[in-house]
């Protein structure tokens, strides 16, 4: 029974699954740590908020845990400006070396800023952040230096911190103020930085920085503004009458941006231009090239001509790309085989172009080459591998080859404190901070170790850490850790009930999230479906489904029943297919049904291949991938891709032919 208890508290004692191994969270045998993290769960939003009485009353409870310096930390962190300073010392000294002890300093290092203690401030600078670059701080450094009398020690690094082409942390200015009142800041710092700002495109500091220049820099600054957000009016009203390498700067610009929303009208504005300024031979090329790509990517009509019409030196691998997708889109199949063997080595070796190859090859009545590649292809666990199988009749390569438990080192792993302390976090619902524990962690280890960590945290139900710690092991065939079912009878019943497949909402979770229950994307998405919080209010509404933002959408359950039901929404939207409603999770319906063919059925593989956002062209296939593999394991039975690739219909959007009707 001790064995079993000490293994427990290293490992987990979960439900095994039919591999062997826990699923989903460990129940604990060690009672004692279960109970910490409990009160820990229960008591650390009052002490974020400052409530340090709520650790108190259970502090002899939790003052051996691994992660009481996470609440103490988290206390600190709210009373930095009322706490006394020997007391985050005392912290600092006992606990330096764990990441919220870190956390903790830099914040601390700001509040002695915000204090003026400038002095305390420096010595911490320079012990612990004197050369990682952080310009916030080195410029508070430079600060306290000037108060301290050393105006003389600055200089240079002041100025390279003028020297940059974007807008500079606020705590800089107090630094370039003493600049300019050593009358360092002249006409010259001014016009460089300006220049910087214009390479970098940051035009709105430019325009600030051209109030302490001359009245042509202001113009100037007004024209790069005008350009990036008014293109048309622009160019209708651009004169420049000495044809200076500046204004054909500013019009290739302004066309390129042009573009974006309307290539014919583009390539017409150039035509015109062109023909009156002395352009470079390459700043030509760049923008016919630029125009170009964007008419194929619009799926315009006039693309085929306007790409194949490029000089040989406008021809890159982007535009050999799009020279094959857009012969597709016209199933021009001669011509899809050209494109592809004129694309560079190592390009046209990539299962995409070798699939569309034999796709072509087999079209133009050339079989049996197109069946050698198709074979080929049909041994890999991907995409155009099920599309090669499909074609030729054969079963997928799932290839599911389990990895083998090494108990010792899992158990070695297990044990080490940095894991420890990752995996307590993760229990304890700081998924993101036992996310960035975890990577630290393993960053150092093999090979073999990885692995074994996958394996670690496969038991304790850490599905996203078990997923990307075995592919950074190189180790791509174990499904059940690749392709893990958690949550599964919320994806069942909300899948039910949103009247799709449990499968496909797998497919899309793992390629939205890697089941991170609390991530939350750069574009503001949360959750395991990454819903952003005006589609999870309104999808709630809709099905009267209680919901609290932030706190409902980081909740699994909720944000699967919320996740499905729009998936379910879309699928319906668009005529029941899935490919449609697949691109429209990821990019939004409104796109989607600018994707729409004008006219004619097109080949759903042709249309997933002229999706214009590298990002959705990727998810789409990714996650038509991962729903084959997910259905495979939930039934252990063969799903083809092909049977969920309908014809893209160009009514396809019923919310269009509703408003038709």
């Amino acid at each position: 029974m001790a064995n079993r208890w000490i293994t427990c508290v290293l490992l987990g004692c979960g439900l095994i699954s039919s591999v062997g191994r826990a699923t989903d969270l460990p129940a604990y045998d060690n009672q004692l740590l279960e109970q910490q993290r409990s009160v820990f769960r229960t008591i650390y939003p009052d002490v974020e908020r400052g409530n340090w009485q709520a650790a108190t009353q259970y502090e002899e409870l939790l003052r051996d845990y691994v992660l009481w310096p996470d609440l103490r930390a988290a206390y600190l962190r709210t009373r930095l400006d009322k706490v006394d300073t020997s007391e985050v010392q005392e912290y600092l000294d006992e606990h330096g070396t764990l990441k919220p002890a870190r956390e903790l300093r830099y914040r601390y290092v700001l509040q002695l800023a915000r204090d003026e203690k400038l002095a305390e401030y420096l010595a911490i600078y320079q012990k612990f952040y004197q050369g990682l670059e952080i310009a916030k701080l080195d410029c508070i450094a430079l600060h306290a230096e000037l108060d301290a009398g050393r105006e003389n020690r600055i200089v240079t690094r002041a100025m390279d911190l003028w020297l940059v082409g974007r807008s500079q942390a606020e705590e800089c200015e107090p630094v370039f103020e003493s600049l300019r009142e050593r009358k360092l800041l002249g006409n010259k710092q001014y016009a460089d930085r300006f220049n910087l700002a214009v390479a970098e495109k940051q035009f709105a500091l430019a325009r600030y920085l051209s109030r302490s220049l001359d009245e042509n820099y202001f113009q100037q600054a007004d024209d790069w503004l005008n350009a990036q957000n008014k293109p048309l009016d622009f160019l209708a009203s651009h004169k420049d009458p000495d044809d200076s390498k500046l204004g054909r700067d500013q019009l290739t610009y302004a066309i390129g941006k042009l573009a974006l929303a309307d290539p014919i009208l583009a390539q017409q504005q150039w035509q015109n231009i062109s023909a009156k300024h002395a352009f470079s031979t390459r700043q030509k090329n760049e923008v016919d090239q630029h125009i170009a790509l964007w008419a194929a990517r619009d799926h315009l009509p006039e693309a085929r001509q306007m790409l194949t019409a490029l000089p040989v030196e406008a021809i890159n691998t982007e535009v050999g790309r799009w020279l094959a997708r857009t012969g597709l889109r016209n199933q021009d199949w001669a011509e899809v085989i050209h494109s592809i063997d004129a694309l560079p080595a190592d390009e046209k070796q990539k299962e995409e172009w070798q699939y569309w190859k034999a796709i072509a090859l087999q079209s133009d009545g050339q079989s049996g080459l197109a069946e050698e590649i198709l074979a080929d292809l049909a041994n890999e666990r991907s995409y155009y591998g099920f599309l090669a199988a499909d074609v030729i009749g054969s079963d997928y390569a799932f290839s599911d080859s389990p990895l083998a438990d090494d108990d010792a080192l899992v158990a070695k792993l297990a044990a080490m404190p940095a894991l420890i302390r990752a995996r307590e976090l993760f229990l304890v619902g700081l998924d993101g901070r036992g996310r960035s524990e975890w990577d630290a962690a393993v960053r150092s280890l093999d090979r073999d170790e990885k692995a074994q960590a996958a394996i670690l945290a496969h038991r304790w139900g850490w599905h996203s850490r078990a997923i990307s710690t075995v592919a950074n092991a190189g180790e791509f065939d174990d499904l059940s850790i690749r392709y893990p079912l958690p949550w599964r009878t919320d994806f069942e019943q909300s899948s039910q009930v949103a009247g799709i497949s449990h499968s496909w909402a797998y497919g899309i979770a793992r390629s939205e999230s890697l089941f991170m229950r609390d991530v939350r994307s750069s574009a503001g998405a949360i959750g395991v479906m990454q819903l952003m919080p005006a589609t999870g209010r309104q999808t709630a509404r809709e099905i009267q489904f209680p919901y609290a933002g932030r706190t409902t959408l980081t909740d699994s359950s909720s944000n699967i029943r919320l996740g499905t039901t729009y998936l379910g929404k879309m699928y319906e939207r668009f005529d029941e297919n899935r490919v449609l409603a697949t691109a429209a999770y990821n990019a939004g319906p409104h796109r989607v049904k600018a994707w729409l063919p004008n006219s004619g059925y097109l080949d759903a593989r042709i249309w997933i291949e002229n999706i214009p956002f590298r990002e959705t062209r990727k998810y789409v296939r990714r996650v038509l991938t991962d729903e084959a593999i997910f259905h495979w394991r939930l039934t252990g039975q063969l799903r083809r891709i092909s049977s969920e690739l309908p014809r893209i219909d160009p009514q396809a959007d019923l919310t269009q032919v509703a408003s038709s009707n």
